[in-house]
């Protein structure tokens, strides 16, 4: 089944210096670009990972080399990210995201590096990911049918392994064909359009890495550490020390950003004028405290 596409749908796929991503970076960026209509481009980066604070090319962690078969060596005559970031951007907009686990690793991982071009290489930054739906592929698959990209193609595509596993190129293709197989699979269940994809394995998150979660009632709420749990609106009227120590902490960038932007949401909301009608209330409520004889 071809996709019912509104916009592009965007599939894309990260190989890394290894995998933490505040510390480590993107060595190889493929994207597989689908438009309404079925037109489909191809587009792979193979990237210089850089550490902008030291000023040299990052080393690829060995277990990781492992698995991607990139070497450093394999890298240094690369662009970095920063100098390919125009062109990244130029396939980003407008389009919605897809792709293999991609949710809790490559999203976040892409965030990082455009999120370090805006600190460090002062690149204008034109996306916001978050505005994005997201499919995750493996998301469904583990729903359905629990298992990783080779047996879901296997299962989902004619039960032929594909070539080059574990090349990002070959992962993106094979991702944008294991979706249409679960379209072909599941139709009474997927619904053949990408908000509806995007909305099935639910969108939680409000910073890619996991930290601050979304609540039924759409009210932030940190997902880790002696505040678990607790709404960040609380968390900042009683603690607002605590958000400095995020900034300063070993965090994603793109995290930082959004415990910044919620900081800024709920300090404009303390200075923000009261009403008339919380104004009167106020009033009220000060006068009953007089009437009884008590202020406390």
């Amino acid at each position: 089944m071809e996709l019912n596409l509104q916009r592009p749908l965007l599939f894309f796929d990260i190989e890394s210096t290894g995998l933490n991503i505040p510390a480590d970076s993107i060595i190889e960026l493929s994207f597989v670009k689908v438009f309404p209509g079925g037109e489909q481009r191809v587009k792979t980066w193979k990237i210089k990972p850089w550490d902008y604070e030291r000023q040299c090319q990052r080393p690829i962690d060995p277990g990781a080399s492992a698995v991607n078969g990139v070497t450093d060596d394999m890298l240094t005559q690369c662009p970095r990210f920063f100098e390919v970031c125009d062109e990244v951007q130029d396939w980003l907009e407008g389009a919605d995201l897809a792709g293999f686990n991609s949710a809790k690793f490559d999203l976040p991982m892409l965030a990082e590096e455009l999120e370090r071009a805006r600190l460090y290489a002062h690149k204008e930054i034109r996306v916001d990911l978050h505005d994005a739906a997201m499919v995750d592929v493996q998301a469904i698959y583990h729903m359905m049918e629990p298992r990783n990209l080779r047996a879901a193609y296997r299962f989902y595509c004619g039960g032929e392994d594909f070539e080059n596993a574990h090349t990002a190129e070959a992962d993106t293709l094979a991702t944008y064909e294991v979706l249409k197989g679960q379209l072909d699979r599941y139709p009474d269940i997927l619904k053949n359009d990408v908000k509806s994809l995007s909305a099935y394995t639910g969108k939680k998150f409000v910073d890619f890495s996991g930290s601050l979660l979304l609540d039924a009632n759409g009210d932030a709420v940190i997902a880790f550490g002696k505040h678990k749990g607790k709404k960040a609106r609380e968390v900042y009227n009683s603690e607002p020390s605590y958000f400095a120590w995020i900034q300063n902490s070993n965090f994603t960038l793109d995290t930082k950003r959004q415990f910044k932007r919620l900081e800024e949401q709920y300090k404009a909301e303390k200075n923000k004028p009261l009403s008339d009608e919380q104004t009167r209330e106020a009033g009220e409520a000060l006068a009953a405290k007089f009437n009884t004889g008590r202020l406390f």
